[in-house]
């Protein structure tokens, strides 16, 4: 609760404070003399509003959850009054209020993790978070390259000093490169919406075993194929060139990315729910699910019928599948379209 009430301190433009770095620490000037504002922290901080209001209401906290609730609702006007930049959303204001992100920009005309946060937060109007990610997938994924920049154009000594993050070159790490991290946060987004067909492309694109098919491709990327790379450049002589590689941060998203959002899989306490957004050319696939000393072998399958979940041979009522710690094997049959 103290954490929560600390972070509620906002800008001019009703905003959260950048401070000295939000999630982009390489941003550590842009409120450094404490008048900047984060449009990105904006978001994250509704979400992190309103999942907290809801354990306040578990715990029987009305106050706590009030005080989330309203000021979810207050942080949400905000950003659609002060954030939209009329294509997609900016990434916050310099101190000297000098927009951040804006298509008035010279550098960083548009950040990646102001739209995708748009669309996960569920703070932003379905229209305007549309337009984001299209705006997303124009501007910043490079499909020759097979990579989704994180801004674009590079931090290059116009306008205010960002900070540290302009002391790399333009296209290397989080100055226009793909900083992993972000890009999984985009292909999530895309998942979220329900476009799962870019989606999987996105995630297929973004698949290091993907940059390293033949030796040509593996002399380029220069990391391993096997795990998740923090950045991959985006400027000539080095385009396609990872960097910072066996990155835990953007491996433990690729995770969710891939469970949790694509394949659907979900667990609240003792159940377990599995919605997949899996490709049109698949036709089914199968999960084992370790559950204590139990197994889940778990088959879902596209069928022409309404969703339906039978475990071990019995139809459940719902999509709800109780994970017994019985020690024994069960079988679950998803059929879903």
């Amino acid at each position: 609760v103290k954490a929560v009430q600390h972070g509620l301190r906002f800008g001019q433009h009703g905003l959260p404070l950048m401070g000295a770095g939000d999630w982009n620490d390489g941003m550590n000037q842009v409120g450094i003399e404490g008048r900047g504002e984060s449009v990105w922290l904006g978001f994250f901080l509704y979400d992190i509003l309103q999942r907290f209001a809801t354990l306040a209401e578990q715990r029987q906290d009305a106050c706590v959850a009030l005080m989330c609730r309203s000021q979810a609702l207050h942080l949400q006007k905000n950003l659609e009054t002060s954030a939209w930049d009329g294509e997609w959303y900016r990434r916050g204001y310099f101190d000297d209020g000098t927009p951040l992100g804006s298509k008035a920009s010279q550098d960083c005309r548009i950040d990646a993790i102001a739209q995708s946060w748009s669309v996960l937060s569920g703070a932003a109007s379905p229209d305007h978070s549309r337009r984001a990610m299209q705006a997303l997938d124009k501007y910043l994924v490079d499909s020759d390259a097979g990579l989704i920049k994180l801004l674009s154009p590079p931090f290059d000594n116009h306008g205010p000093n960002p900070g540290y993050i302009q002391g790399y070159l333009p296209g290397v790490r989080e100055n226009g490169g793909q900083y992993t991290h972000g890009a999984i946060w985009a292909v999530m987004a895309f998942a979220r919406m329900g476009n799962k067909a870019r989606a999987w492309q996105l995630w297929s694109m973004i698949n290091p075993i993907n940059h390293t098919l033949n030796a040509g491709e593996v002399a380029k990327y220069k990391a391993e194929p096997y795990v998740m790379s923090a950045d991959v450049y985006s400027v000539e002589p080095h385009t396609g060139r990872a960097g910072w590689s066996w990155y835990t941060g953007s491996a433990g998203w690729a995770y969710r990315l891939l469970t949790e959002e694509l394949l659907g899989i979900k667990q609240y306490g003792t159940v377990l729910t599995l919605h997949a957004q899996f490709p049109d050319e698949w036709s089914s696939f199968g999960i084992t699910y370790q559950h204590g000393y139990s197994q889940y072998y778990i088959t879902v399958s596209r069928g022409g019928m309404e969703y339906q979940v039978l475990m071990d041979g019995v139809i459940l009522s719902d999509d709800r599948i109780p994970l017994l710690d019985d020690g024994q094997n069960h079988t679950v049959d998803i059929i879903q379209n």
